[in-house]
């Protein structure tokens, strides 16, 4: 008598750990799209047959094809009958590529597995139903948690179309951010601050403040082998960044973004500055607001140009605006085995602060990473 196939039983637990397997090399290799594909989400694919993977892809880069079609068109074996990972639900709509339900009902796969569904309006169910209706089997929610947190950015803009910001500071154990001389190289060692290069190339955007740039002037680049540079944003509510600057030098090169006051925009003794701004290849946006550069009008604007997610290095001042405003949803608070003292000596979150422990904010989810010598505290805006 032939031996029952276990990989037949949908229910057993060893078909759940296959589909797991699976669908944990999809994460890994839709990873490798990491900082390429904004605004869209980083999405991997895995093609089985006989129990084997035939093909595997992910999305690349944006504007160009989704995973699942860089996985059925570049394997080389026939696909009919075969089964399909995938970390996010096939699109079905037209958009600078072709829906990928098309091509997996062309290329007769006969079982989807899908990690996350997909909350964009345009799918958001569709494409799934889609599949059914067509005679193929989808299962979804294989490693659920996992492939949303991969594309957290995305489900958040999706929801509210404004970046996702993450707000990252290193300070010593005694909660200073540099000397109270202003020096500040560096607080961490080596190890975190690759780390850190590795996040710029991951978020669309950096931000800082004015105090920043004129304390530091630095280049907000990303410093890693095959990064891509994020746009940089400066808050600098009166102008006051300097032509001869590294961030004014390199826009050319490095698409930046300076945010100012209305008033600051519309002001006669500033236009003359603007226009050299200007022909560096600088945006200038303008903000209403009493003080200084509104953030939350700020979010909006930059979402609309398709910003889908911020690094925020700022210094206390631009910090505490943030947190104030309700924009940070994430934090990475890297943490060095030093202590320097001085009561001048400034800290990751200034502002007029919190009057009382219980309203403080607060983060959830925390986890703590460490790297070499220091530590990375890393949460949620809850």
């Amino acid at each position: 008598m032939e031996e029952e196939n276990p990989w037949k039983l949908g229910g057993s637990d060893f078909f759940m750990q296959k589909k797991e397997e699976y669908m944990r090399r999809a994460l890994e290799l839709a990873r490798k799209g990491e900082g390429h594909t904004s605004p869209n989400p980083m999405v991997g694919c895995v093609v089985v047959k006989d129990g084997r993977i035939i093909s595997e892809g992910y999305h690349e880069k944006y504007g160009e094809f989704h995973a699942e079609r860089n996985a059925l068109t570049r394997c080389t074996e026939d696909t009919a009958g075969a089964d399909l990972y995938v970390t996010l639900e096939p699109c079905c709509h037209q958009g600078k590529t072709p829906p990928c339900t098309d091509i997996i009902i062309e290329k007769k796969i006969a079982r989807v597995f899908v990690g996350s569904m997909d909350s964009n309006p345009l799918v958001a169910g569709k494409g799934v139903q889609i599949l059914r209706d067509h005679g193929i089997y989808v299962e979804t929610g294989i490693l659920d948690a996992e492939c949303r947190k991969l594309n957290e950015v995305f489900y958040h803009y999706i929801a509210t179309k404004t970046p996702f910001v993450v707000m990252k500071y290193a300070m010593t154990l005694d909660g200073k951010i540099a000397c109270a001389t202003g020096d500040s190289k560096w607080v961490t060692g080596e190890i975190a601050r690759t780390q850190v290069h590795r996040m710029r190339g991951r978020y669309r955007g950096i931000m800082v403040g004015i105090g920043t740039v004129l304390a530091d002037d630095p280049m907000l680049n990303c410093r890693v082998e095959g990064g891509v540079d994020p746009v940089r944003i400066i808050c600098d509510s009166n102008l006051h960044i300097p032509t001869e600057s590294q961030i004014v030098k390199t826009a050319s090169d490095i698409e930046t973004i300076v945010a100012c006051s209305q008033e600051a925009l519309e002001s006669e003794r500033k236009q003359e500055k603007i226009r050299r701004l200007k022909e560096a290849g600088i945006q200038i946006i303008g903000t209403e607001g009493a003080h200084g550069v509104n953030l939350v009008e700020l979010m909006k604007k930059l979402g609309g140009q398709n910003i889908d997610s911020i690094l925020l290095e700022g210094g206390g001042t631009l910090n505490a605006s943030a947190l104030e405003d309700g924009i940070v949803n994430k934090v990475y608070a890297y943490i060095a085995g030093k202590l320097i003292g001085g009561m001048d000596a400034r800290s990751p979150v200034e502002g007029m602060g919190i009057d009382r422990m219980a309203d403080a904010i607060t983060l959830q989810n925390v986890e703590i990473e460490k790297l070499g010598d220091d530590f990375c505290i890393v949460g949620y805006v809850k």
